[in-house]
Order: structure tokens, then sequence, then C-alpha cells
């Protein structure tokens, strides 16, 4: 778990050794400024941004049951973080994996893309896709109740 929040880590790091010389000359709300810019990018690559994660079994379980697709993705990937934001409040709706937590979640992408962990990988209906169009997989989501 520890590794999804070394890049928020980083960045956070890198924000305030940016922001230390402003601040020390004296401008003070241009090391304001700069610490806030590397704090959001340490946000949005935090894995805060993405809904609880379950594990695989789980994820696999609930899909067979309610028809929801599975999303197996990693803090830091630019292209999970597209895929979140573009599904706005519909991401909910996913069962989301973390595959740097879960061991068996990053077995299932690997065996889904030719031993690469690829993501954000998603299933529907037993059929992974990687990378899908944000807009596609809107429509795969059951109706709401």
């Amino acid at each position: 778990m520890m590794r999804a929040w070394i890049l928020p880590m980083l960045l956070l790091a890198c924000g305030s050794l940016v922001a230390t010389p402003s601040a020390l000359r004296g401008s003070v709300g241009t090391a304001v400024v700069s610490l806030l810019l590397f704090a959001l990018l340490a946000a949005l690559n935090s894995p805060l941004v993405f809904p609880r994660s379950i594990d695989a079994a789980e994820a696999l379980r609930r899909s067979a049951a309610d028809g929801r697709p599975v999303v197996y993705w990693r803090a830091g990937c630019r292209y999970c973080l597209r895929l979140r934001f573009r599904l706005g409040r519909g991401a909910r709706r996913l069962h989301w994996v973390d595959i740097w937590h879960d061991p068996a979640g990053a077995a299932a992408v690997r065996a889904a893309n030719d031993g690469d962990e690829t993501v954000p990988t998603v299933v529907v209906a037993g059929r992974p896709y990687v990378n899908p169009d944000p807009a596609w997989l809107r429509g795969q989501l059951p109706p709401s109740t």
C-alpha cells in the first residue's frame, strides 16, 4: 500500500523545496501558490481521488451479482485518473480494484494483458478492455436504481 503514496509524497516534498526559497526571500504569496499547486498535484495522484477499492475476488463476486464492470487501476496512472474524472459520479457505480494493493488484482491484469500490468483494465461481462473510452464505459453501466 505504501507504493501508492510514493509519488504524492515526492510531489509534496518537491513543493516544499520549491516554496522554501520564495518564502525565505519574503515572497510568501509565491511560496503559498507553489505549495498549493504541488499539493493539488499530489492529491490528484493519490488513491484519495478514486472510490474505495476492494479486492479482486470481492469485485468479481459483486460484479457477477449486480452486473457492474470491474476497473483495475493504480495510483499515479494518468489514464486511470482520466477515466475516473470523465466518468464523474458514475465512477461510484463501478467496482474499483487497486492493483498495487491487491496482488490478485495485479495477477488478473497481467493475465488479461499478456503479462503487462496495463491499467486501467476494465472487465465487463467477463471480457477485459484496456483503457476504454469513458463514454463507452458509461453505456455499459446497469441502470441506476
